[in-house]
């Protein structure tokens, strides 16, 4: 089998989603899973629906009606007849959003965010499942719950890779094409979960290693794996083909194209990973596969915004020793901190973070009772991949550098 992954970009308006079954029509779709996400920004809006919930519920319905009429939208102009079953499947799908929040109990808000927010998933692809049948694309609508079983550590689950594998062999049907959600899947107790903001690439990745794909295929709107995102670089170049091992780093340092967890279970069976242009199908994009490092051989840069730069020294000018290293480490993951840089010296250490859980306060307060702390906020960590001297050079002109981390094939510099 193959897998294609189509994200929100692909889907966001009636065009996109005829542009979807174009490239399905382009490329075949014989012995295919589709994996798609939410449509547009609806992940966006959803996490307002949630913030409306906990903290101003009068303006709940009028987060939620925003969402409805957003989806509205492009049914209408989908399907011409407005008696189509995908109205009452999707009408729904939002009338269980709406018991949800008069029936929850719970105050935890990653738990509410799970149970919430794959509303688009499931939206988008019970849209594109009924307008592919419609059109004469047959295929098989599945609820990626049913098969990708997670613990409970809501908004970032691990899988259970022999319940998932089970249930991927037992209940999945080959022969057809195959509509199933990114980004969700379910624990123990059959709760939704998710595997991390950007996981319906990591998603499409689980079903290739469980159904021992031949590949799998990101459709984006970008050409393919580019040395740097067009956002904030200038002249971007396409990368033809990357190593496993490549891409790993490139995720690992923040590269968006690719997420952090996707690779792993695809270099473990050796599966070829394509990020192709959904504008585009006919070009061969980006190969990610086990070979030749990077080609061309070109400097890669990643930007990732919106860090929080910690440095810490000892009260008494003593040494950071193991046990100092050890306890910042067990404070750091005690707030669920992502660590993407890591300096230290005799007297000093630092550190780059990600707040994703927003206990970033709680955490300075822990440390400013055995440390120093100088807090950085809202800087910019820069990667270059394959850097050189010249590039270096133009990257740090008119920025403060607050911190510089060469190794031999990377350099990293955090800026304010």
């Amino acid at each position: 089998m193959r897998i294609f992954k189509f994200g929100g970009a692909s889907v966001k308006d009636a065009n996109g989603v005829r542009n979807v079954a174009k490239v399905l029509k382009t490329t075949g779709y014989d012995n295919t899973l589709v994996v798609i996400s939410a449509m547009g920004k609806t992940t966006n809006s959803m996490e307002l629906v949630i913030k409306s919930y906990f903290e101003t519920k009068t303006a709940l319905p009028n987060a939620i009606h925003e969402v409805v009429k957003y989806h509205d939208s492009i049914l209408k102009d989908l399907f011409t007849n407005d008696r189509h079953q995908v109205f009452t499947d999707v009408k729904a799908l939002f009338e269980d959003l709406n018991l949800f929040f008069k029936t929850n109990k719970s105050p935890d808000y990653n738990f509410v965010y799970d149970q919430v927010i794959g509303y688009g998933e499931l939206i988008s692809t019970t849209i594109v499942s009924h307008y592919f049948n419609e059109i004469g694309i047959k295929n098989q609508w599945n609820d990626v719950r049913e098969f990708i079983k997670t613990d409970n550590y809501y908004r970032h689950s691990n899988v259970n890779w022999e319940a998932t594998q089970k249930n991927i062999a037992t209940h999945l049907k080959p022969s057809v094409l195959n509509i199933t959600q990114g980004f969700l899947g379910s624990d123990a107790n059959n709760f939704t979960t998710t595997l991390g903001r950007e996981g319906s690439d990591y998603t499409a990745a689980i079903f290739a290693y469980c159904l021992n794909a031949s590949s799998v295929t990101i459709w984006k709107d970008v050409p393919g794996v580019l040395n740097a995102d067009p956002r904030y670089f200038e002249n971007a170049q396409l990368l033809n083909q990357i190593s496993y091992r490549e891409a790993i780093e490139l995720a690992f340092y923040g590269a968006s194209v690719i997420h952090p967890k996707t690779l792993q279970p695809l270099q473990r069976k050796e599966i070829p990973l394509y990020v192709r242009s959904f504008l585009n199908p006919e070009a061969s994009g980006t190969c990610v596969s086990k070979g030749k490092a990077i080609e061309p051989e070109i400097p890669c840069f990643i930007v990732k915004k919106n860090q929080t730069l910690i440095s810490l020294s000892s009260l008494d000018f003593s040494y950071i020793m193991e046990d100092n290293i050890s306890d910042i480490f067990n404070l750091l993951h005690l707030y669920k901190m992502k660590v993407d840089v890591i300096q230290n010296s005799a007297i000093s250490f630092s550190v780059c973070i990600e707040n994703l859980y927003d206990n970033l306060e709680k955490l300075l307060q822990h440390l400013k009772a055995k440390f120093k702390v100088t807090c950085h906020r809202h800087v910019n960590l820069y990667t270059i991949r394959h850097y050189n001297d010249k590039v270096v050079e133009a990257l740090e002109k008119d920025k403060t550098v607050l911190l510089k981390q060469l190794t031999q094939g990377t350099v990293q510099i955090v800026t304010n």
